[in-house]
């Protein structure tokens, strides 16, 4: 096993900006993956959050790049916005030495600022499957002709079914001749999708689902009844703060309308926090993000937006106050503690309704949750307060328009997304018509 990234075969330079930034030891994800993909192969990369995936796929890719340096190099898909920011950060941070350019194309953004980015020919190009699609089918502007490297990051979730028509958009787009690198935490059977679009020897590094369990990580439940779950939930955090006082903790829960309402009932009740959901604009994400990496905020309340990639180390306690429909959600959610060897805890607050669901994630991951204790006494003597708080900021978010009918709301986005995409395909029919009329 090698114990530098000299002995990877990176290029000196790269492996010296690894310990410049205080990574100097690769990681087995590492050590597997980078001689793999520097050898040309296509790669499936699998192993638990905070192992070091993003460095497995970004250092072989610059590596490549500082020999033949020539238009947009490698194309990096990502499902969420939080994690293509995250990534570029990243590729800042190393590939500074080599001086690379990159750019971020996600929603959020104006696309004319982002189109006007493109055609500058940055280097990487990090994006969200479904922006992307859209400047390919709106404008030509750009060119992937000299792409060498397709990264797939948290592939499982691009591979769920809802990028596939964006996918599809994008891949029309790309030469036949390119290296095609998925990652993710999790390893599914859509990953043998890669089969059909790959022209290469496939490598394939996966744990078990059991090895996946971050090893430093205490994973323990509280059951509570009901009607006084948030009470139970109030006093989990006041427990672990008063001998943790200065943890970072994640709360997971499982619609934006309950993002809000734990939100604002914890800020009343003197916890003060940041959520992060996806009703929340780009500009409303990153600034939620950076209060809460810089420790102005030490709780972040979020839904599953937040479960993908981020990194954040210094996370000690992840709160599951919805408890996931599966074992792949909840490791992903677990995982953003527990990172990078640090010890970190995850507490699932689990009803009578939800013994089943748990139950069946412990046995997925082949392990017993252990209890967490909480005082019934100390629940009760906050219990009416809790309850009255969690009403009244229920009662004026019902008065917001925003969370009248979250369902409604997203369903609506996602048919204006849908009619945008058919009416960009219609433009672009017609375009490609003309085009073909003009030449005949």
């Amino acid at each position: 096993m090698s114990d530098s990234f000299h002995t990877l075969g990176l290029n000196p330079c790269l492996a010296e900006q690894c310990e410049k930034i205080g990574v100097r030891k690769p990681t087995v994800i590492q050590q597997k993956c980078i001689p793999e993909i520097l050898k040309g192969s296509d790669c499936i990369g699998c192993s638990e959050t905070g192992s070091g995936k993003t460095l497995a796929f970004l250092l072989p890719i610059l590596h490549k790049f500082c020999e033949d340096p020539f238009g947009i190099f490698a194309l990096i898909l990502s499902p969420t916005r939080e994690l293509c920011y995250q990534i570029n950060d990243q590729i800042s941070v190393v590939g500074s030495a080599i001086h690379i350019r990159s750019c971020v194309v996600t929603g959020g953004v104006e696309m004319v600022k982002q189109g006007q980015e493109l055609q500058r020919k940055p280097h990487i190009v990090v994006a969200t499957p479904g922006r992307l699609a859209d400047h390919l089918e709106s404008c030509d502007t750009f060119s992937f002709k000299n792409l060498k490297f397709l990264v797939l990051d948290e592939a499982d979730k691009l591979f769920d079914g809802r990028f596939n028509q964006q996918i599809g958009v994008i891949l029309k787009a790309l030469p036949k001749e390119k290296q095609i690198l998925l990652f993710s935490a999790t390893f599914t059977s859509s990953f043998e999708q890669i089969q059909q679009i790959s022209s290469r020897k496939i490598f394939i590094w996966k744990p078990t689902l059991q090895d996946n369990v971050v090893e430093y990580l205490k994973q323990l439940y509280v059951f509570c009844p009901k009607a006084a779950k948030n009470g139970y939930f109030v006093q989990v955090i006041r427990s672990f703060l008063s001998t943790n006082p200065d943890a970072l903790i994640i709360v997971f829960t499982d619609t934006c309308k309950n993002c809000h309402i734990l939100s604002a009932m914890l800020n009343e009740l003197g916890f003060e926090n940041v959520c992060l959901n996806a009703l929340f604009t780009q500009k409303q994400r990153l600034a939620s993000l950076q209060q809460f990496k810089s420790e102005r905020r030490k709780i972040l309340i979020a839904t599953d937006v937040a479960s993908r990639g981020l990194d954040i180390p210094t996370v000690s306690l992840v709160i599951n106050h919805s408890i996931p429909s599966n074992a792949t959600d909840y490791l992903h959610r677990v995982g953003r503690t527990a990172r990078a060897k640090k010890t970190g805890t995850a507490i699932s607050l689990i009803t009578p309704d939800n013994i089943a669901r748990i139950r069946s994630i412990e046995e997925q991951l082949g392990k017993k949750f252990d209890e967490y204790p909480v005082s019934a006494k100390d629940v009760a003597e906050i219990l009416t307060q809790v309850n009255v708080t969690e009403r009244e900021v229920t009662i004026k978010l019902e008065e917001d328009d925003q969370f009248k009918d979250e369902k409604k709301i997203i369903n609506k986005k996602k048919k204006m997304i849908a009619s945008e995409s058919n009416n960009l395909d219609r433009k672009t029919k017609k375009r490609r018509k003309k085009t073909k009329d003009e030449l005949e």
